[in-house]
């Protein structure tokens, strides 16, 4: 081929690539969202307070209404970074009363769209990029005081954002023997100690006739984000309790080695695949159920062995 021609053809071919990444950015190609608030590096989501709880589906107004949106953890005055490429567009306004917090932005892009709230963006229209400073958070203590300050983050389609928060973890050879960290804020797995209701360790003491405990406790907070210990298929629900209180609700996997059921929490799902460390569900509210336990998830064996060996250390193991 003579050189000329060779030479126009590589500009061609460049330019199309070029097109093709201005369309469809690498960024774009992310199946987890980037960090939302510096200090905040795995998008933490806020559990409960007295203002109430931030994981999607929360009750809202006694009830009568549900959390349509997630909140991250996002310290007053904090950087606020973009989750993805896109356009901006705004002010969105939440509130509808002008108080310091009562300020947002919307991004729409090739895949997402999505609204941050209670913040105050550097611009309202054009381009961002992912990981791009969008903003600050604005001063929620002012409003409410106490509250686990946060950005309010709702798809545009009110759909969950909560596995596109959470980053993805890379799976672990099941053969280490070693789970993943279950819980958002425990990240050794640590166990349940002794409280006013009994102990969390594998093999305690229960005072209702029902033997030793055959599960081990792991400590997690009220709303907290929960991740499969390891990869399997899921099946439920897995009914604890049986009387439709407000932490009767869990989840079995089983995978190659390992099958446990995980309960007090609520998964995003009963069946499928899911892999280790992926997003599983939330903590549900167990304080409501047992004021002053320390709040866990209850990991039993399928076989009702003890799971403390595959616990230990978590994702530091």
């Amino acid at each position: 081929m003579p050189a000329l021609s060779l030479v126009t053809l590589v500009s061609l071919v460049s330019t199309v690539f070029t097109k093709q990444l201005d369309a469809h950015p690498p960024q774009q190609q992310h199946q987890h969202w980037a960090q939302l608030c510096s200090g905040n590096p795995t998008n933490r989501i806020r559990g409960c307070d007295r203002y109430g709880c931030g994981n999607f589906g929360a009750d809202r107004h006694g009830g009568k209404e549900k959390h349509g949106g997630v909140d991250v953890i996002c310290s007053d005055g904090a950087t606020v970074y973009a989750p993805f490429s896109g356009q901006l567009s705004g002010p969105i306004r939440f509130f509808h009363n002008g108080n310091a917090i009562d300020d947002g932005v919307q991004i729409r892009g090739p895949n997402y769209c999505v609204k941050l709230v209670c913040i105050h963006p550097i611009r309202y229209h054009g381009q961002i990029r992912r990981g791009q400073r969008l903003g600050k958070m604005l001063p929620m203590q002012k409003v409410y005081p106490g509250i686990i300050s946060h950005i309010h983050v709702e798809n545009c389609d009110h759909s969950d954002p909560t596995h596109l928060l959470t980053p993805a973890v890379p799976p672990s050879p099941q053969r280490d023997g070693h789970w993943a960290a279950v819980c958002a804020g425990n990240p050794t797995n640590e166990i349940r100690g002794c409280d006013k209701y009994g102990c969390g360790y594998y093999g305690a003491p229960r005072h209702n006739s029902k033997g030793p405990h055959r599960a081990v406790d792991v400590i997690c907070a009220d709303g907290a984000t929960v991740y499969a210990p390891f990869s399997g298929q899921l099946s439920g629900p897995v009914k604890f309790f049986h009387n439709g209180n407000a932490i009767d609700d869990g989840v079995q996997i089983k995978g190659s080695g390992f099958c446990v059921k995980l309960l007090c929490i609520h998964p995003i799902r009963y069946n499928g695949a899911i892999s280790k460390g992926q997003v599983l569900g939330r903590m549900l509210p167990m304080q409501r159920v047992f004021p002053g336990i320390t709040s866990h998830i209850h990991i039993e064996n399928c076989d009702h062995s003890d799971p403390t060996s595959n616990l230990e250390r978590g994702k530091g193991r």
